[in-house]
């Protein structure tokens, strides 16, 4: 029988976290109170009609209201009202919940204000303190940024982009703050969901739990670090890996939930979701996408997985690149993800040989291994020299040219032949006047071109840096800076992604381009202050 990846000693670690969020948890009275169900289903009936009749043109917009009285009154108060003559559902939605607050300082940048300047004096804003349920808001312990715009959550994979912002301003203690709110929800939910809303239960996004952990251990120092938050990271470990071992003794199945076993028996991560409904923030949207499919029940599952991809929505997870009702989400294995995986098997064995805990140090060093074996054979294409998600129906390469052919680089996964190869078709194929552009597809879809992404320019820098193809990462942030520069000039403001191609602000998706923004904010602090570095300004 396969040797169990977390062992006695690992739940023995798990239960001796030294993190003080009991303590925190004791004095702070909201986070005692239990978490609300989503709105779609405690509202119902009066969730389905505001979004169908579309009251608000934002779908979050009302998933994010609180009811002024418990849901069961709101909901009774409903099903009386709405019988009546001339009933008014607006009417009855602004009388009956309170719209979200943006009870934050105001702050309008003056025309000396520099890009740099701005984003440091940003964070303030940015900052919530939430130590209550509110509707769909569920209370955190600690302070935390926020993206900005429409998002008043913490967001998973955003923050550790926001990190890096704070980290270039010196600000470690909302770094750690932030950190620590993950290892909260991990003990609360045995996950880290997308962001801090009851609506989002269901699914996480790209696990960068392990590069935060890299990050502050800059600063406070590894041993501690990694120690630290070894039970956070077993935690997330272990919400990725479940049904691994059901995979390894059914032989009729290949996929369960998150995992999934390759053809020589590698067990591999897709991305997710345990609901089959349309998302409540995009509920409207989602039924018009399904609304033809004959299994409308896989097409909101297959959503809601590139929801958790981060990337929603992009032709990676279309069979048809320019049709979203092709989406398949569930039957890709995404090269991406599996490198985030690979990057918390090896911070995991790093925290092991911490604790002189050698066998389970090389237990999950092997797990790393393998998986980087796995992400060889299975991600690299030979034909286009670049490595590409893999299709598990189709069981070959999913034929897609994305950036996040770029995360073997920057886990260190690729060949020095094949980060050659990596390098050399950024160069040609995705670099343009304001960065890298996210794919080669250009279908409307906000993970599309012309769209370029902080996030994206952030790994494909790094990831091209330790390859030693300095100039070419040069190249894209010294582009990326100067689009982003160029924008805060015209509108005093920093946005959420950008037009690489016509170097302006970018456009797509479910919802308008928003301000902030925190993880733009983030990558642009720590690359504008390694620019300066460079060229001694």
């Amino acid at each position: 029988m396969r040797k169990r990846l977390l062992t006695k000693k690992s739940e023995e670690i798990i239960k001796k976290s030294s993190d003080s969020l009991k303590t925190a948890t004791v004095h702070t009275v909201g986070l005692l109170k239990p978490v609300a169900k989503s709105p779609d289903e405690s509202l119902r009936d009066l969730f389905d009609a505001v979004q169908a009749e579309r009251v608000y043109a934002d779908g979050k917009t009302f998933v994010d209201m609180v009811p002024c009285d418990s849901v069961a009154a709101v909901v009774r108060r409903y099903m009386k009202e709405r019988k009546k003559p001339g009933f008014d559902l607006a009417e009855f939605v602004s009388h009956n919940f309170q719209p979200v607050k943006h009870n934050v300082p105001q702050y309008e940048p003056d025309e000396t204000t520099t890009a740099r300047q701005y984003v440091s004096n940003l964070w303030r804003v940015l900052e919530r303190r939430n130590r209550r349920n509110r509707g769909s808001l569920i209370a955190l312990p600690y302070k935390y940024i926020t993206p900005g715009g429409r998002f008043e959550e913490q967001f998973y994979w955003d923050s550790y982009f926001i990190m890096l912002g704070l980290a270039a301003d010196g600000r470690w203690r909302a770094v750690h703050d932030m950190m620590r709110n993950y290892t909260y929800m991990l003990r609360k939910f045995n996950m880290i969901p997308t962001a801090n809303r009851t609506y989002f239960l269901s699914r996480s996004q790209p696990p960068f739990f392990a590069r935060m952990v890299q990050l502050l251990a800059q600063q406070r120092g590894a041993r501690r670090t990694y120690i630290e938050f070894l039970p956070s990271m077993l935690a997330e470990y272990r919400f990725w890996m479940d049904g691994r071992r059901r995979l390894a003794t059914r032989p009729d199945c290949t996929a369960y939930r998150r995992v999934v076993r390759m053809s020589h028996g590698e067990i591999l991560n897709r991305f997710y979701d345990d609901q089959s409904t349309p998302r409540p923030e995009s509920q409207r949207e989602d039924i018009e996408t399904a609304e033809v499919a004959d299994q409308k029940e896989q097409v909101y599952i297959d959503l809601r997985a590139a929801a958790e991809s981060g990337w929603d929505f992009s032709s990676r997870w279309f069979r048809d690149t320019r049709d979203i009702k092709t989406i398949e989400t569930t039957k890709i294995v995404p090269v991406d993800l599996n490198c985030l995986m690979y990057d918390l098997e090896c911070a995991i064995a790093e925290s092991y040989r911490f604790l002189k805990q050698k066998r389970l140090a090389r237990r999950f060093e092997q797990a790393a291994a393998h998986r980087a074996k796995a992400i060889q054979r299975y991600c690299w294409n030979e034909s286009s020299h670049f490595f590409e998600d893999f299709h598990t129906v189709r069981q070959t390469l999913n034929d897609r040219l994305t950036l996040a052919g770029v995360f073997p680089l920057y886990a260190g996964i690729a060949t020095p032949e094949q980060a050659a190869a990596v390098a050399e078709r950024i160069r040609t194929d995705f670099l343009h006047a304001g960065g890298v552009a996210a794919t080669l597809v250009d279908n409307g879809q906000q993970w599309d071109l012309p769209n370029g992404w902080a996030p994206l320019q952030w790994v494909t820098i790094k990831g091209l840096g330790s390859y030693g193809y300095d100039e070419l990462a040069a190249e894209i942030r010294d582009r990326w800076l100067a689009l982003n520069e160029s924008v805060f000039m015209s509108e005093r403001k920093m946005v959420e992604k950008y037009d690489v191609v016509a170097a302006a602000p970018g456009g797509g998706g479910e919802y308008e381009l928003q301000d902030g923004f925190g993880w733009t904010n983030g990558v642009y602090a720590a690359l504008k202050d390694e620019q300066e570095k460079e060229y001694g300004a």
